[in-house]
C-alpha cells in the first residue's frame, strides 16, 4: 500500500526579516514536520555544517501570498527541518545566517532591482554568488526539466518541480543537496591543495641550480633530499660554474632550519653567490659580501648559514677552500683511503659575527680524485645505537666501504644518503644535499 502524501501547508511570506514559524508533527512516520525559529541575526553568507542541530531550510519564493505549499519535514534524524520564507533577494540575504544549510530558491523570481530579464538563471547566479557555500535546490514548473538541468549545470545542487512537492521527496533532497554541496567542496579543496602542490613543485624545481661546467673535464653528480615533508627544496643549497679562465667553483651551504623562509634565502644566498663568483670575488671577499647579503635579507639576527667553497685550478691538481662554520670536504684518491680536506682554518657562519674574515686554503689535489662536498643532514643522523649520531668519522668509514664496493658518482651519492638514512632507522630530520666531482684523467 502507497504512503499517503501530507497535506501542503502554504507557508506566509517573512515579515520584516523575522524567521516563519514552522510545524509541528503531523504526519505519518517518515513524514516530515517543523519547528519554530527564532529572529534572523545578522546575516552572513557562510556554510553551516550539519551536526545535532535541526537543519534550516531558506525557501525564497516569488509569491507574496506564500501560495508555494512546503510540506512538513523531518530530517535523517527524525528532527523538524525548519523553514524560513523570503518573498525576495534582499529578504533572503538577512535571512541568510550560519545556521541555514539548503536554499530552496523559485527560478521564477524576479532578477534584483528588475522585473524581467533576458537570463532566465539571473536570479540563481545573484543567490549562488550571495551563498557560495550553501546548498541550492532550484524550483521550476512541471515539466521544465531543461531549466532545471540547465540550474545545475550552473551551480544548483538539484531541481525540483514545483507542483510535485511531497515531504519525502523534498526531505530527501534536502539531505542529497546539503551532502553533494559538501562533497563538492572536499573535492574543490582537494583540487586546489593538488593544484598547489604541482604549483610549489615546478617553482622549486625551477630554483635548483644547473650546474655550467662546458669545456671542463670534470664530472658532476648531486643528490638532495629536504627535511621538510612533501618540499622539493629546503635550507641547504649548491652550486657550481666554471669561469672564463678555466677555474671550477663549487659551493655547498646550510641555512639554520629547514621550512619555506630557509629554502627562499638559501637560493638567494645561491644566486648572489654565482653572480659574485662570476664577477671575480673569491675566498674571503666573497664570503663578506655575501654575509651582507645574509645580514640584509634574513627575518632576524638569529638566522645563520654555513658555507664551504672550492675553486679548483684549471689544471684541476690543486684548489683554494673556504669553510664557514661548515664541515671540510671528503676526497678520495687511488690507492688512498678517503679522508676530510683540512679544516683547521675554519671560519665562523655567515651572519655570526660582524666583521668575520675566512682564510682560503691552499690543497693539493693530485692527478685523480673524487671530491665530495656535503650538509651536515648526512652527518647528524642517529646510527641506531642510542643517542650515537653517524658523525664525521661515521661518515668516512661509510663512504670508504662504498667506493671498496666500486660505487662511483650518482651511486655513490644514492648509497651514502640511504645508508645514512637505513641507520636513522627512517627518514633523516634535516635538509640533505651532497655534491660530488671527480677527476679522472
Amino acid at each position: 500500500m502507497p504512503a499517503p502524501v501530507p497535506r501542503q501547508r502554504a507557508i506566509p511570506a517573512v515579515e520584516s526579516g523575522q524567521a516563519q514559524a514552522v510545524f509541528s508533527p503531523g504526519g505519518p512516520s517518515g513524514d516530515t514536520t517543523g519547528g519554530p525559529a527564532g529572529p534572523a541575526p545578522e546575516a552572513r553568507a557562510t556554510a553551516p555544517t550539519p551536526g545535532a542541530t535541526h537543519l534550516t531550510l531558506l525557501v525564497i519564493e516569488d509569491d507574496p501570498a506564500g501560495s508555494l505549499g512546503v510540506p512538513e519535514m523531518l530530517d535523517a534524524a527524525g528532527k523538524p527541518v525548519r523553514v524560513r520564507t523570503a518573498r525576495n533577494l534582499t529578504e533572503a540575504e538577512r535571512l541568510l545566517t550560519d545556521d541555514v544549510h539548503c536554499i530552496l530558491l523559485d527560478l521564477a523570481l524576479p532578477a534584483p532591482g528588475r522585473a524581467e530579464s533576458a537570463d532566465e538563471l539571473a536570479t540563481l547566479k545573484h543567490v549562488l554568488r550571495l551563498a557560495p557555500g550553501h546548498a541550492v535546490l532550484a524550483l521550476t514548473a512541471s515539466g521544465d526539466a531543461e531549466r532545471g538541468t540547465e540550474a545545475v549545470r550552473v551551480g544548483a545542487q538539484d531541481y525540483l518541480f514545483r507542483d510535485e512537492l511531497d515531504s519525502r521527496l523534498l526531505s530527501r533532497a534536502i539531505r542529497y543537496a546539503v551532502e553533494r554541496k559538501r562533497s563538492d567542496k572536499a573535492e574543490r579543496r582537494l583540487t586546489e591543495s593538488k593544484l598547489r602542490a604541482q604549483e610549489n613543485a615546478r617553482l622549486e624545481r625551477g630554483l635548483l641550480p644547473t650546474p655550467l661546467l662546458e669545456g671542463s673535464p670534470l664530472r658532476f653528480a648531486a643528490r638532495y633530499r629536504p627535511g621538510r615533508s612533501r618540499a622539493l627544496l629546503g635550507g641547504d643549497f649548491y652550486d657550481t660554474v666554471r669561469t672564463a679562465d678555466g677555474t671550477v667553483h663549487a659551493m655547498i651551504g646550510d641555512v639554520c632550519g629547514h621550512g619555506p623562509d630557509e629554502a627562499a634565502l638559501g637560493v638567494e644566498l645561491r644566486i648572489a653567490w654565482r653572480a659574485l663568483t662570476f664577477a671575480g670575488l673569491c675566498g674571503d671577499e666573497l664570503l663578506s659580501t655575501l654575509q651582507q647579503v645574509l645580514e640584509h635579507e634574513r627575518e632576524n639576527d638569529e638566522i645563520f648559514a654555513t658555507l664551504c667553497t672550492v675553486d679548483i685550478a684549471p689544471d684541476g691538481r690543486r684548489a683554494g677552500l673556504c669553510l664557514a662554520g661548515h664541515p671540510s670536504p671528503l676526497i678520495a684518491r687511488p690507492g688512498r683511503p678517503a679522508e676530510l680536506l683540512p679544516y683547521a682554518n675554519n671560519g665562523p657562519a655567515l651572519g655570526l659575527l660582524p666583521n668575520a674574515r675566512w682564510p682560503r686554503m691552499q690543497v693539493e689535489l693530485g692527478a685523480a680524485w673524487s671530491l665530495m662536498l656535503y650538509t651536515d643532514g648526512l652527518i647528524e643522523g642517529h646510527t641506531g645505537v642510542g643517542k650515537e649520531r653517524l658523525g664525521l668519522d661515521g661518515m668516512v668509514d661509510m663512504v670508504r666501504r662504498q667506493l671498496a664496493q666500486g660505487l662511483q658518482g650518482e651511486d655513490l651519492l644514492r648509497a651514502a644518503v640511504n645508508e645514512a638514512r637505513e641507520l636513522n632507522g627512517g627518514e633523516l630530520a634535516d635538509d640533505v644535499a651532497v655534491v660530488l666531482l671527480d677527476r679522472n684523467p
